[in-house]
């Protein structure tokens, strides 16, 4: 999902998230960012795999770009005769990945491959489905990639696409007091930065489905907005997601904003995000399911 937010690092999805501070952060700061986003938006990705218009219930699922498993844990709920690859380039989002299968009762049911999609395509055996969340914009030539899971796909089968629009927004508007609006200026901020070193995030992804030779079955848009009282991992969410987006904003701030978003982020101070109870989870998920051909 995932995208989760997806500010992460390559091929990491929901986000990741993904949830999107650049420059890199530490693994273990992607994974906690990565869990968070599973934990809070569980219903939504949950909805997307229920939409799925699926033939017959798929056998054979890979989950391209998984992080640490929002999309393969819930595509096993959602198909329970289902087993998922996972693919991911990071060893330690594998093993976290791993790690609450096991909790789940559902290892038994997961492969992980440790791959890099921008260069050698990995053996992923021919699926029924693939699942690809918050991953594809991260790839340097996604077109590459849609016909790679082209050629994969069985005959018939399906291809989903999420992707986030942008990482969530937590603070009201005239939020904080001393500087109304900071959020949306930090957004800004990390639209140019991907703008430049993302050029695809945002894409349309239907004609780009359709030129590698999938049919476009159906595309949705899922409305994330969840209103206070909040749970404790939305503010954890809140305060790792905008802790990692200051190190991509932080030379476009003005010093007041800045000064203004450290206050923020500041698990101590009575105005930090943590004592905040007015916090919301703001954002779009949209999907694309595409068939390949029979």
């Amino acid at each position: 999902m995932t995208h989760a937010p997806h500010q992460h690092g390559h091929q990491h999805g929901q986000q990741h998230g993904h949830p999107q501070g650049h420059p890199q952060d530490d693994a273990d700061d992607q994974t906690e960012i990565l869990d968070l986003d599973a934990e809070v938006l569980a219903e939504h990705i949950a909805s997307i795999t229920a939409w799925l218009p699926v033939k017959a219930a798929p056998r054979h699922i890979v989950d391209l770009g998984s992080g640490t498993g929002a999309g393969t844990l819930a595509l096993l709920n959602r198909f329970p005769d289902a087993e998922v690859t996972a693919v991911d380039t990071s060893a330690a989002h594998l093993d976290r990945l791993l790690e609450k299968a096991e909790s789940a009762s559902l290892a038994d049911r997961v492969r992980t491959v440790r791959a890099d999609l921008d260069t050698d395509w990995p053996d992923l055996g021919t699926p029924d489905l693939v699942w690809a969340s918050a991953s594809l914009h991260h790839m340097a030539d996604p077109d590459r990639t849609l016909r790679q899971v082209h050629d994969t796909l069985a005959p018939g089968g399906l291809f989903a696409v999420v992707e986030l629009a942008g990482f969530p927004r937590f603070l009201p508007a005239d939020a904080p007091a001393d500087r109304p609006g900071l959020e949306e200026r930090c957004h800004a901020a990390i639209d140019r930065h991907h703008t430049e070193h993302l050029p695809h995030r945002g894409a349309d992804w239907g004609p780009k489905l359709t030129a590698a030779g999938f049919t476009v079955e159906g595309e949705r848009t899922v409305t994330v907005n969840i209103a206070p009282p909040h749970t404790e991992a939305v503010g954890r969410y809140a305060l790792a997601g905008l802790r990692r987006m200051r190190g991509g904003v932080a030379e476009f701030l003005t010093a007041e904003d800045l000064a203004a978003l450290d206050q923020l982020l500041d698990t101590e101070s009575p105005r930090g995000i943590l004592r905040r109870d007015d916090l919301t989870v703001r954002t779009e998920r949209t999907v694309w399911a595409a068939r390949s051909p029979a």
